[in-house]
């Protein structure tokens, strides 16, 4: 079950997309706000949500500007406008979607299985069996062409909205996949672990740790996300080696 607010001045609007919520399962709507600062407010000193659904023009404080004071507070971002001109905007929020007003049932559902799949789709994966250590991705810079990828060799993967970024020991390849969906590949059992909305990593390149951030042998540091800072710790407790305390 995936905990969702809506954000949105227009009563009509969150009327609307509270009747789409119900007819989801896996979304429980947990608040609702017209107000966008009593939303800031509540949010702020609230626990974290799976899935914001938000509008961009309200009054007194935009979407966009909401979205940067309580970006870290969810999981999913989805924008929902009647206005074509803040893609950049919501790029630059990390928003997870973005739905143009009006939209059909048809259009909202297709967005939310882009951000919680149900199952892994058929898309930019092949077909293969788990026991293999390798899977295909088209690669967005080269024509789509599929490039053969090992599990071992991956160190990173970073969202880009409707994209990811493969980071491998000797290339970056960007595919059209979401983190969500390439993350049913990337299981703990494989070594990858998520600790941050925007990052997986694989824990076989781990540099080293300072406090909350990570360091991975390629020279790239994550800094662990306030959600993720419980799994985070089981993770570190696991994997630490400490000396026997003395009788």
């Amino acid at each position: 079950m995936y905990k969702c607010v809506i954000i949105d001045d227009e009563p009509h609007a969150v009327e609307g997309l509270k009747n789409y919520l119900i007819k989801i399962p896996e979304l429980q709507l947990i608040a609702s706000y017209t107000d966008p600062i009593h939303a800031l407010q509540e949010i702020a000193r609230g626990g974290p949500i799976d899935l914001l659904l938000l509008d961009i023009d309200m009054p007194e404080i935009s979407g966009i500007d909401l979205a940067r004071l309580i970006r870290a507070k969810t999981d999913k971002l989805l924008i929902t406008t009647a206005h074509i001109q803040y893609g950049y905007e919501a790029f630059e929020v990390q928003a997870d979607g973005y739905l143009l007003k009006p939209y059909s049932f048809a259009k909202f559902l297709t967005a939310i299985h882009k951000l919680f799949p149900p199952s892994i789709p058929d898309s930019d994966f092949a077909r293969i069996s788990s026991d293999q250590d390798f899977f295909f991705i088209k690669s967005k810079d080269d024509d789509l062409k599929l490039v053969k990828i090992r599990y071992d060799d991956i160190v990173m993967i970073e969202s880009k909205l409707n994209y990811v970024m493969v980071y491998t020991v000797d290339r970056s390849i960007l595919t059209y996949i979401s983190l969500m969906e390439i993350s049913n590949r990337l299981t703990k059992a494989r070594g990858f672990e998520q600790f941050h909305r925007s990052f997986i990593l694989n824990n076989r390149h781990i540099e080293y740790i300072d406090g909350n951030t990570i360091t991975l042998n390629n020279g790239r540091k994550i800094t662990v996300g306030d959600h993720y800072k419980k799994d985070f710790n089981v993770f570190v407790n696991q994997n630490l080696l400490k000396a026997k305390r003395k009788l």
